[in-house]
């Protein structure tokens, strides 16, 4: 199949399930082309996949729109100079105006098709936010896009967006979209609430690799420190603060503790004059991002693993975390939060803990009773190790995809749910 992947960065470290993807489906034969609809913008750590497989190459971006509107009416006149040859018809219905009001006379439409202008036709046109999703549904209905438009839902997209935007903004895409996919059931229950179709919405779940993240039993370290870990971008939605908090709380009867956090974002500093002010700089490191060997190697010297994620005041909230689920196929006990699709992946008392959120209180109490209880760790690292092979393993899941899609392709009509229910096809 020829299958085109929309997203709005590319690459991004901190996407891997959507590199999971797009690199399971090149291994299975099909033509993966991936269009960026933000912009070139690569980071300064990439993950190696995107060289092993040469992606760059089949990669497009849309041009930055200009904000000020008069340089954006000089560079859309441009774009259309150059790139009218490609589809004469699309590049028109891109700026009519009569037809698709605002959103034509803001030149979006236009900007947005540049890429995809003398593209080849596909069979899937796969929309990895719905966000994005809203933006090439015009393309395609310009005419500068073929191919059926399959949109899933992530997080943000569907929490914070909607807060913002109102719960009637994805009413056209439920509409014209051929077929949703949702990466936790928490989040299916939330575009069916929106209006979506039943018929026209599975959950798949986003996959790791368990093979790039070998187990390992956890026993403490003789040199007495316990380490304790979170990997994730610096914003509110991570919920990083309550889990310094509670580090600060556990070092004053347990001072022989080290807690490494992976990521960078926007609240940097004041996670660092947090760090400060508890006097806690010799106990808690921002390592700033890392790319998946550097994460592996930091996880493996580490005891317990931390997701504190919160509901942000903007709404936006988490699916099941990629980076817990390393953490657990990699044999750490784990804390999380009662937050957004986490408790699917976390089973209370099992795998680790689940505490509320923003109660570093309760974080600091399960991490006492983990440092008191060292025998727990090597059972509860077999099972979460156990239902992340179960549930999330990346080869099982790119399997499923192909076949949703060639569902969808072969017999024009909604995906069945007729494969493996418990892993990507689950009812709620």
């Amino acid at each position: 199949m020829k299958i085109a992947f929309i997203v709005g960065r590319f690459p991004v470290l901190s996407e891997a399930f959507i590199l999971n993807q797009i690199t399971g489906l090149i291994d299975r034969g099909h033509q993966v082309d991936i269009y960026a609809l933000e912009g070139y913008e690569l980071e300064e750590k990439v993950h190696p996949d995107v060289e092993k497989y040469h992606l760059l190459e089949h990669t497009y971006y849309a041009p930055k729109i200009p904000e000020n509107y008069v340089w954006r009416t000089l560079k859309a006149l441009w774009l259309l100079t150059t790139n009218f040859w490609k589809n004469p018809l699309a590049c028109l219905q891109a700026i009519n105006v009569f037809k698709y009001g605002k959103k034509a006379a803001s030149l979006r439409i236009l900007y947005t098709a540049i890429p995809f202008l003398g593209s080849q036709q596909y069979e899937i046109i796969h929309s990895q936010f719905g966000i994005y999703a809203l933006e090439v549904m015009f393309v395609r209905d310009v005419g500068g896009l073929k191919g059926k438009l399959i949109s899933s839902f992530r997080g943000y997209d569907i929490s914070w967006y909607v807060q913002e935007k109102g719960d009637r903004i994805y009413d056209r895409l439920f509409k014209t979209a051929d077929f949703f996919l949702t990466n936790c059931d928490f989040f299916k229950r939330r575009i069916l609430k929106l209006g979506c179709d039943p018929n026209k919405v599975l959950v798949h779940r986003s996959g790791i690799n368990c093979n790039r993240f070998a187990f390992n039993t956890r026993h403490p370290s003789s040199d007495g420190v316990f380490r304790i870990a979170t990997t994730g971008r610096l914003i509110e939605k991570k919920g990083i603060e309550y889990a310094i908090r509670a580090i600060a709380k556990v070092a004053e009867n347990y001072p022989n503790i080290e807690y490494n956090i992976i990521g960078d974002g926007y609240l940097k500093e004041f996670f660092q004059q947090l760090i400060t002010d508890l006097k806690m700089q010799e106990k808690v490191k921002l390592l700033g991002w890392r790319n998946q060997q550097e994460i592996i190697e930091t996880l493996d010297k580490t005891h317990i693993f931390i997701a504190p994620s919160v509901t942000a005041a903007d709404g936006n909230q988490d699916a099941p975390v990629n980076t817990l689920k390393e953490a657990m196929a990699m044999g750490l006990p784990v804390i999380g939060t009662q937050h957004g699709g986490i408790p699917e992946l976390i089973e209370d008392g099992i795998s680790g803990f689940l505490v509320p959120e923003r109660d570093a209180d309760a974080i600091a109490q399960k991490l006492i009773h983990l440092i008191e209880h060292p025998e727990q760790w090597p059972q509860m690292g077999k099972a979460g190790r156990a239902y992340v092979e179960k549930h999330y393993e990346t080869n099982k899941l790119n399997d499923e995809l192909v076949e949703v899609y060639q569902q969808l392709v072969n017999r024009g009509k909604f995906p069945e749910p007729t494969l493996k229910p418990q892993v990507s096809f689950m009812q709620t």
